[in-house]
């Protein structure tokens, strides 16, 4: 039972975005910080936890980048409908994890299973979403005075390697689908 510690911990962030959502609409910015600060530290220990023992599983493998995705698209969301942060901002981000989703499903479906991996840039845009949902956070609940200049350098880089990380997918994946569908015989042009 002790192994499946990783997965409780997982479902237990998804379910964070219920509040995180409700704390963002009623202009609650610092405990909204506090629980994306919360969110993020059971990410570490429950990846920790199934590093360390042993204890991944499929399941864990499809809920941790789920829950990871699920909170940075509800904080875009929120705070974009909030005025905290701008719409187009928001529309980027989920725009480009719509068409990934979308991707997969249609090379599921037409080309066949595949193995899903994160490249370096799509770690890399997660880790700048992140970074700027906690600066405007923290921007919102007037913790720390960010300057306008500096959050609008944080929000175009935001968007810039949100927009490349998706283009990037596309590229790859297609890239694979043509492979797939000329066989293990035939070689690329």
């Amino acid at each position: 039972m002790v192994r499946h510690l990783p997965n409780l911990i997982t479902a237990l962030r998804i379910v964070l975005v219920i509040p995180l959502c409700w704390l963002i609409d009623e202009g609650r910015y610092p405990a909204a910080l506090g629980l994306v600060a919360v969110a993020g530290a059971s990410d570490g220990v429950d990846g920790f936890l199934a590093r360390r023992y042993g204890w991944q599983s499929w399941i864990g493998g499809i809920l941790d980048p789920l829950a990871d995705k699920l909170m940075l698209t509800v904080a875009f969301v929120c705070l974009a409908l909030s005025g905290q942060l701008p719409v187009w901002l928001a529309l980027i981000v989920v725009g480009r994890d719509l068409v990934i989703v979308c991707g997969a499903f249609a090379y599921h479906f037409l080309i066949g299973p595949f193995e899903a991996a994160p490249s370096r840039l799509s770690k890399a845009t997660t880790a700048i979403q992140i970074a700027f949902v906690l600066a405007t956070l923290l921007r919102s609940s007037a913790w720390l005075a960010i300057p306008g200049w500096l959050w609008l350098v944080l929000a175009l880089a935001t968007a810039a390697i949100t927009l490349a990380s998706g283009f990037h997918y596309v590229m790859v994946w297609t890239a694979r689908a043509r492979h797939a569908r000329r066989g293990p015989g035939e070689r690329l042009q």
